[in-house]
């Protein structure tokens, strides 16, 4: 996910380069939705994996 949000800044940034201000907006929210949820379910993941590993080792 974090890899789909860096292609869309990427593409906004050249959108807005080009002149494309709509369309470059629009793809900088959507990245930047996309890379919140990345990285909220990064955080979640990252708990839930060291919840279980302390259930293992403990």
């Amino acid at each position: 996910m974090y890899g789909l949000a860096f292609t869309l800044a990427i593409v906004a940034l050249i959108a807005a380069i080009l002149g494309f201000g709509g369309l470059a907006g629009g793809l900088a929210n959507v990245a930047l939705v996309i890379f919140v949820l990345a990285l909220i379910g990064t955080v979640v993941f990252f708990v839930l994996g060291w919840k279980a590993a302390k259930k293992i080792v403990g």
